[in-house]
């Protein structure tokens, strides 16, 4: 049970100018509780209820961390799950076939995460490979799932998932770049400077995306009303240091 005391040490907090991710960096309280605290009505506003039950079938505290947090990143990015006949489920990422360093980084995370399940790489038309397993799970390792685009409905991490990417940030950022982001170059002056861009438009998972951001210390902006841009050279050198340019 928490206290008024935390509660309102969050609050305090949170008038200072820190985010919802700093918060919880600072107090150890998951970020959903420190958002309902501080974001009044927020429980009201929800459009779904996420699953938050964890299956008897599935040790979460066994997944192998790096790469659930990054395929959740890929997922959120680019990724959707559909159900089929008897309760299994088919989780498909979409990958640039001109990205195979990527497609295998995808490949052995979807199955580190599911081990005992097949992981099958399609060919599509345009540049596009479909990496995708099925599961009677994935509902469970991603409650996001659910009826329409993701866009058209509520989006935010349930809490077990946010202590997930709390401990392996910059795996969840990574994925959520290599899905949906690139690294380009601004050319200026007869300069060129190097910067990501992460282009989504849902407004929950860019919010996602940012928080995650200011997690990890990387400045950013919105540069179009469904663009996130990293420019600073500070934040560009950290995003380098463990993503780089697709390939």
């Amino acid at each position: 049970m928490r206290t008024e005391a935390e509660r309102e040490e969050a609050n305090r907090l949170f008038s200072t100018g820190l985010s919802a991710w700093q918060i919880t960096k600072a107090m150890g309280i998951p970020r959903s509780t420190i958002r309902d605290w501080v974001e009044p009505g927020r429980q009201d506003r929800q459009r779904y209820t996420p699953v938050t039950r964890l299956p008897r079938k599935v040790d979460f505290i066994a997944l192998p961390k790096h790469d659930h947090a990054y395929l959740l990143g890929l997922y959120l990015g680019d990724g959707t799950i559909s159900g089929s006949r008897r309760g299994v489920y088919r989780l498909r990422i979409f990958m640039d076939s001109r990205c195979p360093k990527i497609i295998g980084e995808t490949v052995r995370a979807m199955q580190a995460v599911m081990p005992h399940n097949k992981v099958n790489v399609q060919k599509k038309p345009y540049n596009c490979v479909e990496i995708s397993c099925y599961s009677k799970l994935w509902p469970e390792l991603f409650p996001q799932h659910g009826q329409g685009p993701k866009h058209t409905r509520r989006i935010e991490l349930v809490p077990w998932q946010e202590r997930a990417v709390a401990r392996c940030p910059w795996q969840f950022v990574r994925g959520l770049i290599q899905s949906d982001g690139c690294r380009v170059i601004n050319r200026v002056n007869g300069g060129e400077y190097p910067r990501y861009l992460f282009s989504q438009v849902s407004d929950d998972i860019r919010k996602i995306f940012c928080e995650a951001l200011d997690f990890i210390g990387v400045e950013w902006k919105q540069n179009r009303w469904n663009s996130i841009s990293v420019a600073r050279r500070q934040g560009v050198e950290l995003l380098d240091s463990f993503i780089g340019p697709k390939a």
